[in-house]
């Protein structure tokens, strides 16, 4: 990731994930986030959700993992912030798809502003997006 290989604009990477109920799950499991709302359709409802819906936190963690191998390091990883803008509601039979594209947002000599669009069913669920990275020499 050379200047003259960088351009503002530049998709450097891009993916959709499949999520389940499982992963959600796994994810309560991993993180110790309980929170019925992430795997009881009858909660989420009683409390006025649309459906069971992914943690916000493994939204944002899918997301940012999407450019660890185009980084090769995810170690030059400086800051990553995101504002949580829309749920992502996980069918108990379909589950749901999330897709993320990472775009180069702005660079300077020694870092890089990374910019990821996360959506799901065609709505931007992860708003201000940004990944500041450290660039290689």
């Amino acid at each position: 990731m050379t200047s003259a290989s960088l351009a503002v604009g530049d998709v450097v990477a891009e993916r959709t994930v499949h999520l389940t109920r499982e992963s959600l799950v796994r994810y309560a499991g991993a993180s110790g986030d309980f929170n019925p709302i992430h795997y009881r359709d009858d909660v989420a409802e009683r409390v006025g959700l649309p459906g069971v819906l992914a943690h916000g936190m493994l939204t944002m963690g899918l997301a940012v993992e999407t450019i660890v191998d185009w980084l090769g390091d995810a170690g030059r990883i400086l800051e990553y912030g995101v504002r949580f803008t829309r749920p992502v509601v996980v069918d108990a039979e379909t589950g749901a798809d999330l897709t993320v594209t990472a775009k180069v947002g702005a660079f300077d000599d020694e870092t890089a502003r990374v910019d990821l669009t996360v959506a799901f069913g065609g709505t931007t669920v992860l708003g201000k997006a940004q990944v500041r990275v450290r660039r290689q020499p």
